[in-house]
């Protein structure tokens, strides 16, 4: 018996030895728990972590889901959605209006007077709401954390941890989200779907500034307009710009694509444009059998001011010169147009099959020269250009400092720069969606243009909005609003008929194009 138990004595080491050398390393530990933590988390928000809340006239689902951005999405079914930049943290809060109470509703069509108190209703809603979310929200993911703890490890000292775990991170993404909380996101939403044809939601470009300065605001007017919005349910209402306001809409680069017209057509409608701005590669080869597709444009009812682009000829600039309410810009010519003085210069190169270079940039920058110094005479003469039209981003960089703003095509993306001294650079996307070249890469390119507001008075830049549709095939439709950093709440506005350093979007012209 005593050599049994002593043969078994000397066997123990060995199997200690054996079961921690199949035991996981710490990282993997670490990792398996990370894993479960975040999958019972996203289990427990998705089961439970929402809360259904009264804002205002509306019902509403708000919750929290995992995401690599943050922002809030404010669903407003079916009409589309507004996304807006709040935060910067790994969770978004989705807000879904799911229906308009009619006695609520109803009792303000029958008594207006009340929509002045909703803003401190509105805000207490939400505080309410918002309250509500994140005390069950703690408990969804701790709770969620702690089961499919429980289930892989049955072992409740690792569960616990998990849900430990779990709760820590949701208050760490709570902290992050406080700390980038950012109320005025309001001033540049997004919109998609059916909303993208109603930015009336959120005003205009004056309302923006003088009524979105808090956050608190901005949530009262949204709710009173989604109620207008279901309460005419099939049509959308009208975008109202304010009357003082110039709205210039922004195309480039059609490419002959016969639908933009119609595009186009409805924009002009909707937005009750003053004039359009063509920055040229209207046509494709720019031969005379190409002419007839610009008819269209004597049919827009207003004012349409145009350049040639590298796919236009001087047959496609003389067809155009020769057309009712169209206005031909070169060689520096300036306009007053709508209430606004544009100057624009063609492009200096001719290069329909993207085949030859034959100037270069140095050609174009000869021709951004040119309308620089045009520029510069029109100012002397006391009759300062507001907007300066080309179609290569090239050539619009020589007037920096000599117009606040340059529009331009070319590079079939849009982008918005603000130059060293100070003018403002707005470079337009395809809005024939690239003409034939539409499927030469993996997805359809899409079709974009913007509409810019200019203050009639002192004829600087309000704002603009972007906006951009699906390609070929594709349904999609989305605008996002942007403003220049001086028409910004407190922003003290730059002197009038001068560039001025103001923020925008800035981005880096691509090399390519056509």
């Amino acid at each position: 018996m005593a050599r049994a138990r002593a043969h078994v004595r000397a066997r123990l080491p060995v199997l200690e030895l054996a079961s921690e050398q199949h035991r996981p390393p710490a990282w993997s530990r670490a990792l398996g728990l990370m894993a479960v933590v975040l999958v019972g988390a996203w289990l427990g928000l998705l089961i439970v972590g929402n809360v259904r809340a009264q804002v205002g006239p509306m019902d509403t689902t708000m919750t929290l889901r995992p995401s690599l951005t943050g922002g809030t999405k404010i669903n407003v079914s079916p009409l589309g959605a507004l996304s807006l930049d709040t935060h910067t943290a790994p969770v978004r809060l989705d807000v879904n209006v799911d229906q308009l109470d009619p006695v609520r509703s109803q009792a303000l069509v029958d008594h207006p007077e009340r929509i002045s108190g909703l803003q401190d209703e509105v805000t207490h809603d939400v505080e309410h709401g918002t309250l509500t979310l994140a005390v069950r929200s703690c408990v969804a993911v701790v709770s969620g954390a702690t089961a499919l703890g429980l289930a892989v490890y049955r072992r409740p000292r690792r569960a616990l941890a998990a849900g430990g775990l779990a709760l820590a991170l949701l208050a760490t993404s709570g902290a992050t989200a406080y700390a980038t909380w950012n109320p005025k996101s309001v001033l540049e939403p997004r919109f998609s779907g059916l909303l993208s044809s109603a930015p009336a939601l959120v005003g205009n470009a004056r309302s923006i500034v003088t009524e979105f300065d808090v956050y608190q605001k901005e949530l009262a007017r949204l709710v009173t307009n989604v109620t207008k919005l279901y309460d005419v349910t099939s049509t959308l209402p009208a975008y109202t710009p304010d009357p003082t306001t110039l709205r210039v809409l922004h195309i480039s680069d059609v490419h002959l694509n016969p639908a933009s017209w119609k595009i186009v057509a409805s924009l002009v409608e909707q937005y009750k444009v003053n004039v359009i701005v063509d920055s040229g590669d209207t046509m494709d080869h720019g031969s005379a059998a190409e002419n007839g597709f610009l008819d269209p444009i004597a049919d827009l009812g207003v004012p349409y001011v145009w350049v040639r682009g590298n796919h236009d000829s001087l047959i496609t600039q003389r067809y155009l010169s020769r057309m009712k309410n169209v206005h031909v810009l070169d060689d520096g010519r300036a306009e007053t147009i709508a209430g606004l003085r544009f100057a624009g210069i063609g492009d200096p190169q001719f290069t329909p099959d993207r085949s030859t270079v034959p100037g270069g940039d140095a050609a174009e920058e000869r021709a951004g020269d040119r309308l620089a110094t045009a520029l510069r005479e029109q100012r002397a003469a006391g009759t300062p250009v507001d907007v300066a039209i080309v179609h290569e981003p090239t050539a619009a960089r020589m007037t920096d400092g000599e117009v606040p703003i340059v529009l331009a095509g070319h590079l079939h993306h849009e982008l918005t720069e603000i130059l060293p001294h100070g003018t403002r650079l707005r470079v337009e996307g395809s809005t024939g969606g690239s003409g034939l070249r539409a499927v030469e890469g993996k997805y359809p390119d899409p079709i974009e243009a913007s509409i810019l507001y200019f203050d009639r008075g002192t004829r600087r830049l309000q704002a603009w909005d972007e906006i951009r549709l699906g390609g070929l095939g594709e349904t999609t439709a989305e605008v996002s609003r942007h403003l220049p950093e001086d028409n910004q709440p407190g922003a003290t506005p730059s002197p009038s008929g001068s560039p001025s350093p103001s923020g925008g979007t800035a981005g880096t012209p691509s090399p390519s194009g056509s």
